[in-house]
């Protein structure tokens, strides 16, 4: 199906405008690094980014909490060593076994993507550009209006890494506070608006569940109160969802607009400058000195899609394993064996 004149128009600007930004933010990294690198058994060239957008429309078909699903694996992944697939490896006291990530999901449908391109391409594509490109599609799927405002390019060249430890799990809560979560993006050379759009645009999707949120609604930071940035029908509606010291296992849109839940969106900013945020720090983001202006701008604005795919490639870029640093995993769940990891043809690619 082609794009309407104004999205072509506004995905062409933003190819342009990342093209010449890519230099700045990546390294070694590139738009369309996988072209002409593909080629099946009978010799067919083989698009490598074609591939992961039919696998994930297929997925997006039958499960679309999927979307929020892989953009919570970007974040934790790229935050924790750099974007090296570091979360996919089943290995003792691994990524996964960190408490943040026990509720991480999506490791499976990765592995069955990185299956298909093995069988088609063995040796060639990463794990971790896997998991950008699955974002991104899977970005694109949720759009509502079907119109591709939601594409955009992602770079890819990233190697995948060889370590993966529950001790170097160290991603923001959320409670934290907007000034503490400004230095944990800025570590990453994040900047605050990349914050603000990575944040937001990622909880534009997906739910929280009770025990995230409780204290906002009973005993917020120990007053025997609600908070009081909580919007009022708001705070009766969760009440009853997540009643006092029940545990209970139910949970809440993070955006709470239900015509736009599933969709990434500038819903999510518009939400919670109504007083409508679930997470204690999403509040906070239409409240704090630093991003309350952002935040105004954004749920206004007509270029929400543009931004945000600014700010992915930019996460995407964080700390990433290029040319020989890494390898490029036969199965994502496990490191290569020596003697994978150090073939002729594996290094090739990047020399």
């Amino acid at each position: 199906m082609e794009m309407p004149g104004v999205a072509a128009a506004v995905v062409l600007a933003l190819i342009l405008i990342i093209v010449n930004l890519a230099g700045q933010c990546s390294g070694q990294l590139q738009f369309g690094f996988y072209n002409g690198k593909c080629r099946d058994g009978n010799g067919f060239q083989r698009n490598v980014e074609d591939i992961v957008k039919q696998k994930v429309r297929e997925k997006f078909s039958s499960d679309t909490t999927i979307v929020a699903a892989l953009l919570r694996m970007q974040f934790h992944d790229c935050f924790v060593n750099g974007c090296d697939a570091s979360i996919l490896l089943d290995v003792p006291n691994g990524e996964k076994t960190a408490p943040p990530n026990l509720s991480v999901r999506g490791y499976e449908f990765i592995e069955d993507i990185k299956t298909e391109i093995e069988n088609t391409c063995p040796g060639i594509v990463s794990c971790a550009d896997i998991i950008v490109m699955a974002t991104r599609d899977a970005v694109v799927e949720s759009d509502i209006k079907k119109m591709g405002t939601g594409w955009y390019p992602v770079q890819t060249g990233r190697r995948d890494g060889r370590v993966s430890s529950a001790q170097n799990v160290n991603l923001p809560s959320p409670s934290i506070p907007v000034p503490q979560a400004i230095a944990a993006f800025s570590s990453k050379k994040l900047s605050t608006i990349d914050m603000v759009y990575l944040l937001g645009g990622g909880h534009s999707v997906g739910v929280a569940h009770c025990g995230l949120f409780e204290n906002r609604l009973y005993d917020f930071k120990n007053t025997g109160n609600p908070d009081p940035a909580m919007n009022t029908t708001l705070l009766k509606t969760l009440r009853t969802l997540c009643p006092r010291n029940s545990g209970s296992p139910n949970s809440a849109n993070l955006d709470q607009d239900p015509l736009k839940s599933s969709s990434v969106d500038k819903s999510f900013y518009e939400q919670i400058r109504l007083g409508n945020g679930i997470l204690e720090v999403d509040q906070q983001l239409a409240l704090d000195p630093n991003t309350r202006f952002p935040v105004a701008r954004i749920a206004g604005s007509n270029d929400f899609s543009f931004q945000f795919g600014l700010a992915m490639i930019k996460l995407g870029a964080v700390d990433v394993k290029i040319g020989r640093d890494g390898e490029i995993r036969k199965k994502c769940a496990a490191v290569n064996s020596p003697s994978r990891s150090s073939g002729g043809k594996f290094f090739n690619l990047f020399g």
